[in-house]
């Protein structure tokens, strides 16, 4: 048979399948396949079962067989990141753990703004050069898909210049690329108008050269009192889905009011949520809006993690993502970050695993992946372990061995 290969045999493989999008999990409701085999077909996976019955079913078969103990889990999906920027927020971070407050960093040069100088600065190559780098790093972390967010532009032309850099850095980096359009991250300091006419800016100018050139159809905002008021952004994301784009939110990461706006629309994610209180999290669970804990953020500034426990158990659908990025969060290492998170609210491996995967991908619209099953993309992980739960036991420090993705090997830490 042409172009098929059977991969195994694993110790245990962890598919991830068969488990509901909202609420809590517990760990007996994980199917643990015990020396399975995946059968690969081009991008795609063909099937999956017991290693020895594969074999002799598909005798035509390229066998690729495993020596040694292999656990395997779908590729991870990083749902929010920042990692197309230039420069350097090394110290915001020493001045923060000085005792500095957001406002002296932002008076001594620093914060967001700092970003959007040094990015706007960089060249549209160094952009998709960097971009390109901590893409595959993430993917050697098992990360095969990542969200990546504009919004260090903060003008038509520089927030092009980024979304140019970060589809041209998805044509070559081994791993998938999901670009959103972040312009409206806070009024720039350059700007005379009021946030409102910046708004109508952006939504008259760059909308259009979004879609005609295919460079998103995803739009953030970050609605907090340092940025975008709920009442200010409404018309941005009225125009916003009048032409057809997905809505994403920066929603409660320091005041309460994002969630809200980003049930009212019906956005696919809102993420942060640090500060929701019990109101946020009623309304979330009650509506089809991905709940996204940020660990990286509460780490990077030592503030409170999201809710998560109580988005679960509220009934909520709760993924988990990196926020990598120059200044609040610049670990960007998703399985260490999901674990910690996974200890202090106390979510049991199938809702770590479960946000850093399938609910991950509904956070992006993705339906192709985040579960190992026939007819979904062949992107997984080997982890050298007999116990998928070493993995998250080790916090990050057990790293995966191989990783591929759509059906191709990208990375072997063995050559």
């Amino acid at each position: 048979m042409e172009n098929v290969t059977l991969i195994g045999p694993f110790k245990q493989l962890v598919p991830l399948t068969g488990l509901p999008l909202k609420g809590a999990l517990n760990d007996v409701q994980l199917e643990v396949l015990e020396d399975a085999g995946m059968l690969i077909q081009g991008e795609l996976i063909k099937e999956i079962g017991d290693f020895q019955e594969l074999k002799l079913k598909y005798k035509d078969a390229e066998i690729q067989e495993l020596k040694g103990d292999h656990t395997c889990l779908p590729g991870f999906i990083d749902a929010h990141t920042h990692i197309c920027f230039g420069g350097s927020r090394a110290n915001d971070y020493a001045m923060r753990n000085a005792g500095k407050t957001y406002l002296e960093i932002a008076m001594a040069g620093g914060g967001i703004w700092d970003t959007v100088t040094q990015t706007r600065k960089a060249s549209k190559d160094s952009l998709i050069k960097g971009t390109v780098k901590r893409a595959n790093r993430h993917l050697k972390n098992g990360v095969t898909t990542l969200e990546v967010k504009s919004g260090y532009g903060l003008s038509v032309d520089e927030e092009l210049k980024m979304l140019y850099a970060i589809k041209e850095a998805d044509a070559v980096s081994n791993a998938d690329l999901i670009a959103t359009c972040l312009a409206a991250h806070m009024l720039p300091k350059d700007y005379s108008g009021s946030e409102e006419a910046y708004l109508e800016e952006i939504g008259t100018a760059l909308f259009p050269k979004l879609k005609s050139e295919n460079l998103t159809n995803r739009i953030d905002a970050f609605i907090e009192e340092s940025a975008f008021s709920a009442t200010q952004i409404a018309p941005y994301f009225k125009k916003a889905q009048a032409m057809g784009f997905d809505i994403t939110v920066h929603a409660d990461q320091f005041s309460t009011s994002g969630s809200k706006v980003a049930v009212e629309f019906n956005a696919l994610s809102a993420d942060h949520l640090e500060v929701s209180t019990d109101v946020e999290i009623a309304l979330l669970a009650k509506s089809d809006v991905i709940a996204t804990a940020l660990p990286g953020a509460s780490i990077g500034l030592g503030c409170a993690f999201t809710p998560a426990r109580k988005v679960l158990d509220a009934g909520g659908a709760l993924a988990i993502a990196s926020d990598h990025n120059p200044g609040s969060a610049p670990m960007g290492d998703l399985l260490t970050q999901a674990a910690i998170l996974g200890t202090f609210e106390k979510l049991s491996n199938a809702e770590v695993l479960a946000g850093i995967t399938f609910r991950a991908a509904a956070a992006l619209k993705l339906t192709d992946r985040g579960t190992l099953a026939a007819g979904m993309l062949a992107d997984f992980s080997l982890f050298h372990t007999n116990n998928y739960q070493e993995i998250l036991y080790n916090q990050g420090n057990l790293k995966p061995c191989v990783v591929f993705k759509r059906g191709a090997k990208v990375f072997d830490k063995h050559k």
